[in-house]
């Protein structure tokens, strides 16, 4: 039995590894007056609504050394999440996504002045969790006095879950994105017969025209 869960364990591990097997973002940052394009960098994701999300960023250095790095956390639908300032060592932004939108992680590395700096960068590690990676699991196996097999499992539950949630949205999308094709094909159809139509109405009266022009001058 012992075997069993054992094995069943590790299988459900190397399925976690499979799905969610990623790595913190790595990234220097050089520093500048903060609205050049070297000294600023974004990282983009897409985050469904209601969606926990977790934005880890262990950063180099410590304040005071003649560099400010500061975060900006805001999405496309203009919600801001987070704008610590100064920022050194280990920050976390705790949020709840309010639309389904792709949100921005930007940092901006600024040179105070204070005093020299012979090498002007910042090493940035970034790690951005959503959903079931987003929560803490040791912390739910405490609460609820459950087996490591368990939560592994419960963990499991919640990321499929949020698969088929996506797909939901996904499919939903994609035939919004149809019945607006056939909305725009439609129109360019009856556009074009109407251009159509006009053409022959205007090729017809300049026949017309031309034909009462030849006769009022005698010509046929």
């Amino acid at each position: 039995m012992v075997h069993v869960r054992s094995v069943l364990q590790n299988v459900c591990s190397a399925l976690l590894l499979l799905a969610v097997g990623t790595e913190a973002l790595k990234f220097d940052i050089q520093a500048g007056s903060g609205h050049d394009n070297l000294s600023r960098r974004c990282i983009r994701n897409f985050v469904a609504k209601d969606m926990l999300v977790v934005v880890t960023a262990i950063v180099d250095g410590y304040k005071g050394d003649g560099m400010q790095l500061n975060m900006h956390i805001m999405d496309a639908a203009g919600n801001e999440y987070g704008k610590p300032k100064d920022i050194a060592g280990e920050q976390r932004t705790v949020f709840t996504s309010h639309a389904d939108a792709a949100f921005d992680v930007c940092f901006e590395n600024i040179l105070t002045g204070n005093k020299y700096v012979q090498n002007p960068n910042r090493h940035v590690e970034l790690d951005i969790d959503i959903g079931a990676d987003a929560k803490d699991w040791a912390a739910v196996q405490a609460s609820e006095k459950l087996k490591p097999v368990e939560t592994e499992l419960r963990r499991i539950e919640e990321m499929v879950g949020e698969i088929v949630s996506e797909m939901d949205y996904l499919r939903h999308r994609e035939q919004k994105l149809r019945d607006t094709n056939e909305s725009t094909n439609n129109r360019v159809k009856w556009f074009g017969f109407l251009t159509t139509f006009l053409l022959v109405g205007l090729w017809a009266w300049q026949i017309m025209y031309l034909r009462a022009y030849f006769r009022s001058k005698h010509l046929i």
